[in-house]
């Protein structure tokens, strides 16, 4: 039996599609990737004005992510063979579907929708791998309190994609860049105590070089760095790699100080545990790294061409 939340009545909030000129980038250099000089099949062997339909049909129980990047494909790949075609969703993007259920129908010049099918799927077929990995994370935690967050450890180019997906299978996302939000890891901190900083020093002359707006993260992976940080005031302290014990006791010393989240190493498995400490946020890196792209097909509807050709 599948592990994989089910779809409910009452669907959740539907996640912030993707940026169109992110989503429009992706999609575009995958089709420049995959057919730099054309579809030599194609263009070979059918005739431009061909018509085809497909489904997007779904071969495994999972949740759906990067519907908008099947529509971009075939849209693209319409205006780069001089062809046509759209996309009609069926399903939104953030639900949960079974095996067998069809996703989407697509439709188009045969030359447009079989150059798109490949990029289509590979996009579809990760994001949607990524939201299924993360329902599971947010199920087993449910009843905690605890998010679950991704990290910047995603597919260079494919972040914006990525971080969609993760809060299509409803996580949470961590900061984007380097440049939206302060946050000092274990490196920054043994470059400070080798320059003699002690760390509630620089972490106070921190606050006061930045605006007002911004959340300070500090990472410690010892509970006894946990006093000097949460005395610097920071927002929010990052607990890496801590035992279940100490993940407990650093939540008992920072309570109603900062945010505490917890980071390092976490599986389905352990989770649930690290939630039941008191943590406010779970880091999974694991959304995104280990994630396996899910089994969806793109599927021409040969009843539908053979109508199309003969006019039945």
């Amino acid at each position: 039996m599948s592990s994989t939340p089910t779809a409910t009545p009452t669907a959740p909030p539907a996640p912030p599609p993707v940026p169109l000129p992110a989503l429009g980038a992706v999609v575009a250099a995958a089709l420049a990737e995959d057919a730099p000089w054309g579809d030599l099949t194609s263009e070979a062997l059918l005739p431009p004005d061909v018509r085809a339909s497909a489904v997007l049909r779904a071969r495994v129980d999972g949740v759906l992510a990067g519907v908008d990047a099947v529509s971009a494909a075939v849209e693209l790949a319409a205006g780069a063979t001089g062809g046509s075609g759209r996309v009609e969703a069926l399903l939104a993007d953030g639900t949960a579907f079974r095996a067998g259920d069809v996703l989407a129908r697509v439709e188009g010049t045969a030359r447009a929708v079989l150059r798109a099918e490949r990029v289509a799927l590979n996009l579809v077929q990760r994001l949607s791998g990524i939201a299924t990995l993360t329902a599971r994370y947010v199920a087993a935690v449910e009843g905690t309190g605890a998010r679950i967050a991704d990290t910047r450890k995603t597919t260079p180019g494919l972040r914006a994609l990525e971080k969609h997906a993760v809060r299509c299978g409803g996580g949470s996302n961590h900061r984007w860049s380097l440049s939206d939000a302060v946050m000092v890891k274990d490196n920054h901190l043994a470059v400070l105590a080798a320059a003699g900083v002690d760390t509630t020093t620089g972490l106070r002359s921190l606050r006061e070089r930045i605006g007002h707006t911004t959340r300070v993260v500090v990472e410690v992976d010892r509970l006894d760095q946990l006093d000097a940080v949460l005395a610097a005031g920071v927002d929010v302290v990052l607990l890496d790699n801590f035992s279940l014990a100490d993940l407990r006791a650093g939540v008992e010393r920072a309570r109603g100080r900062a945010v505490v989240e917890a980071s390092g190493g976490i599986t389905l498995e352990t989770v649930r545990a690290v939630a039941e400490t008191g943590v406010d946020v779970v880091s999974v890196g694991a959304l995104t790294q280990a994630a396996v792209a899910l089994d969806l097909g793109l599927d021409v509807d040969v009843r539908a061409d053979d109508r199309a050709r003969t006019g039945r």
